[in-house]
């Protein structure tokens, strides 16, 4: 239900809003398929978007995010708290509650949150947090901050989740390791593809994992790394070529520790907005194998967002 006088929202000038027919994948996921990266924005009028924010997008509620799932063939969703909703997860909490056990929840939290509220989010299907490093989506939170979080969810078996440039990687693998708690990183730490995979910017990322078993690493959003683009429209479907050697050498060097995600509906995507069904046909190039399929999209996303 719509809130009285609730504020109305123009998208940011040049948004562009998600697919609005994606393709049916020619990939078919197996059974138990977890989308691992996606989220809901909105719908403002019943879900407003924070003031604060840095971008306002296009609604895209609980019940797009399904319709995706279902014509994918996916089984369950990994949502994840948007920006635009800054340390208000109360659409993301509304979407796990409507998707019962099909759908877990990674958050952001204030500093103030109180021991109720966390044991009411885990309830709800919550099971991981989100530091957000990119100053240009969101303001950041001190370091300190950002520990104390990490040491209250801890307890509740949760793990954090980190965004950030790969050049930044240095800086804070201190920070990331020091944590408490498994840490997950989206979209490979953004590797710069045009550069050699075994070059030191990539094999930096390579040994965080190598040395650090509570790193994960989610192969998603090819969309944002590749410099080729998708394929022209003539039949081909492996999308992002350049991304696929990055992405397949992390799954077959880490089969444990990888998960993948759509990242519906993009935000921020600035030349194009990507066919989902290409997203998913992306997946058997970097996956080779029915086991490192099973593994990616199966087992592991199970065993960190369903195992209790």
């Amino acid at each position: 239900m719509t809130e009285p006088n609730a504020p109305a929202f123009e998208m940011t000038p040049g948004w562009l809003p998600f697919h609005p027919d994606p393709s049916v994948p020619t990939f078919r996921v197996p059974p138990g398929t977890v989308d691992a990266h996606c989220h809901v924005f909105g719908p403002g009028a019943e879900f407003p978007y924070a003031p604060e924010r840095k971008y306002t997008p296009c609604d895209a509620g609980k019940d797009r995010l399904f319709a995706l799932r279902d014509r994918l063939g996916i089984s369950r969703n990994v949502i994840v708290q948007a920006t635009c909703h800054g340390t208000d997860n109360r659409a993301l909490v509304d979407a796990l509650r409507a998707a019962g056990d099909r759908a877990r929840g990674v958050v952001s939290l204030d500093l103030a949150v109180t021991d109720a509220e966390l044991a009411e989010l885990h309830a709800a299907g919550v099971r991981g947090v989100r530091f957000n490093v990119l100053r240009r989506l969101v303001d950041f939170t001190p370091r300190e901050g950002l520990e104390a979080i990490a040491a209250r969810i801890a307890p509740l078996g949760w793990h954090v989740v980190v965004y950030f440039e790969a050049p930044d990687l240095e800086e804070l693998e201190p920070f990331f390791t020091s944590l408490p708690t498994d840490v997950v990183v989206d979209h490979m730490g953004r590797p710069d593809v045009t550069r050699p995979l075994d070059g030191p910017e990539f094999g930096r990322f390579v040994r965080f994992m190598e040395q650090h078993p509570t790193v994960w690493a989610k192969v998603s959003c090819p969309e944002r790394l590749s410099v080729a683009g998708p394929p022209a429209l003539d039949g081909e479907r492996n999308a992002y070529r350049d991304v696929v050697p990055f992405a397949r050498f992390l799954v077959e060097r880490f089969p444990d520790r990888v998960l993948w995600g759509t990242d519906w509906p993009h935000p921020n995507l600035r030349d194009h907005m990507p066919d989902d069904g290409l997203l998913v046909d992306h997946i058997a190039h970097i996956a080779p194998t029915a086991e490192l399929q099973r593994a990616l999209l199966v087992d592991n996303p199970t065993r960190l967002y369903w195992s209790d």
